[in-house]
C-alpha cells in the first residue's frame, strides 16, 4: 500500500494556500474537499452578502484578491478559488468527506466516504463553517417562531415585517442589525456589553489582536476568533441602523425562551417572531479525535508559543485556519508555515511513495 507525503483536508483559503506551498517545495500530496465544487465555506454564504460587505479576502499566494464590488461574495470568491486551483494545478479531489484520522504504526490513515489514504503528515484546514455554535437556553425547543443560525441566514427580505431578536456580540450580529433595522423591527441581546473600537484598526492593532489568540493556543485553550478580540466597528452601510437606535438598545441575555418570545431576568416578556443566533462557530476537528490532540484545557496546543501550525501532541499534524490563522491573511501565512512543518517531519521519515490514489 502506497504512502503519501501529505494529505490536506479542506480546500478553503487555508487549504489552497497549504497546497500551493507544498507543491512549490515538491511535497507530493492530495487535497480532500467535502464540497461538490470549489469555494470552501464562501459558497454557502447568504446571497445578500456582497464583496463590499466582507472584511476582505486576502490574495492567495502568487495571485491577487478579487475586487470589492457589489457582486455576491458566494459567487465571486468560489470563482476565484476555482481559477486558482486550475491555474496552479492543485491536486484537489472532491467531493470527499473525511470521517476520522487514525494512527497505524506511525502512519496516519485518513478514512473517508471514498476510501482511505495513508500519509506521513496531515494538514488540517477544515475551518469552522460546518460547526455552527448554538447555545442552549431554557425553553428554546418550545418557540413557535423561526430560529436561524448565521449559517442558515437567507436574506434581509426574508425578515421583512417580522420582529427579529439578534443574539450575539460579534461582527455578524452587527452586520445583521445593519441590514435588518432599516426594514423591520429588531432587538439585540448579548452575554456581555459589546466592545466598540473607536480608533483606527492599524496593522499594529491587528498584530496585538492576533497575539491574544496566540496566547490561548499556546496554553492549549480553545481558540477565540481574531475578530472577537479586535472590538466592533460600524461600516458606512450600518450607519442607518445606528441612527435608528439598533445598537444603543442592546440588552443583556434573556432568562428563558417561551412559545411567542423571550422572558427577561426581571420577569417581563418580549414578543418576537424570529430568533437569529449570530453566536459563531467552533473548529471542525471531530475527525481528529482518534489522534488525541486536545490538551487538558480543551484546545490543540500549537508550537512556537502558539504562532506555529504544528500540533505539539503530534508533530505529524499541521493545523491551518485554526486559532490565530483563522483570518484570511492568517490562513495564507499559515499555509507557508505548514509546508515548512511538513518538510521538517518528512526529513525524519523514509523516502515517500508518490501515489495519490486511495487504498480502498
Amino acid at each position: 500500500m502506497s504512502i503519501l507525503d501529505s494529505v490536506v483536508i479542506g480546500a478553503g483559503q487555508a487549504g489552497l494556500s497549504s497546497s500551493y506551498h507544498l507543491k512549490r517545495v515538491g511535497v507530493e500530496h492530495v487535497v480532500l474537499d467535502a464540497n461538490d465544487r470549489p469555494g470552501g465555506a464562501w459558497q454557502h454564504r447568504w446571497d445578500a452578502l456582497t464583496m463590499r460587505d466582507v472584511h476582505g479576502v486576502a490574495e492567495l499566494p502568487g495571485d491577487v484578491p478579487p475586487a470589492r464590488t457589489a457582486q455576491r461574495a458566494n459567487l465571486v470568491v468560489p470563482g476565484y478559488f476555482d481559477r486558482y486551483e486550475r491555474a496552479h494545478d492543485l491536486p484537489v479531489i472532491r467531493p470527499v468527506v473525511v470521517h476520522r484520522v487514525t494512527d497505524d504504526d506511525g502512519i496516519l490513515v485518513v478514512h473517508t466516504d471514498a476510501g482511505r489514504w495513508r500519509t506521513r503528515t496531515l494538514v488540517n484546514a477544515t475551518g469552522t463553517w460546518t460547526r455552527p455554535f448554538l447555545p442552549h437556553y431554557p425553553g428554546m425547543e418550545t418557540f413557535l417562531g423561526e430560529q436561524l443560525h448565521t449559517a442558515e441566514y437567507p436574506s434581509p427580505a426574508h425578515f421583512r415585517g417580522k420582529r427579529v431578536l439578534v443574539v450575539g456580540g460579534g461582527a455578524s450580529a452587527v452586520q445583521f442589525l445593519g441590514a435588518l433595522a432599516p426594514i423591520t423591527d429588531t432587538l439585540w441581546v448579548t452575554r456581555r456589553p459589546p466592545v466598540w473600537r473607536t480608533d483606527d484598526f492599524t496593522p499594529e492593532a491587528g498584530a496585538a489582536a492576533v497575539a491574544l489568540v496566540e496566547q490561548r493556543v499556546a496554553q492549549g485553550l480553545p481558540p477565540e476568533s481574531v475578530v472577537s478580540v479586535t472590538g466592533l466597528m460600524l461600516r458606512p452601510q450600518e450607519r442607518e441602523a445606528e441612527r435608528l437606535g439598533a445598537y444603543a438598545a442592546r440588552r443583556p441575555m434573556f432568562a428563558r425562551i417561551e412559545p411567542d418570545g423571550v422572558r427577561w431576568a426581571d420577569g417581563s416578556f418580549e414578543r418576537v417572531d424570529v430568533i437569529l443566533w449570530a453566536t459563531g462557530f467552533r473548529p471542525a476537528i471531530a475527525h481528529l479525535a482518534p489522534l488525541h490532540l486536545r490538551s487538558a484545557e480543551g484546545g490543540i496546543r500549537l508550537d512556537r508559543h502558539g504562532r506555529g501550525t504544528t500540533a505539539v501532541a503530534d508533530p505529524r499534524v499541521q493545523m491551518v485556519g485554526y486559532g490565530p490563522s483563522a483570518s484570511t491573511i492568517g490562513a495564507n501565512r499559515a499555509g507557508r508555515t505548514a509546508a515548512k512543518g511538513v518538510l521538517r517531519r518528512l526529513s525524519r521519515a523514509a523516502v515517500p511513495a508518490r501515489s495519490a490514489a486511495p487504498i480502498g
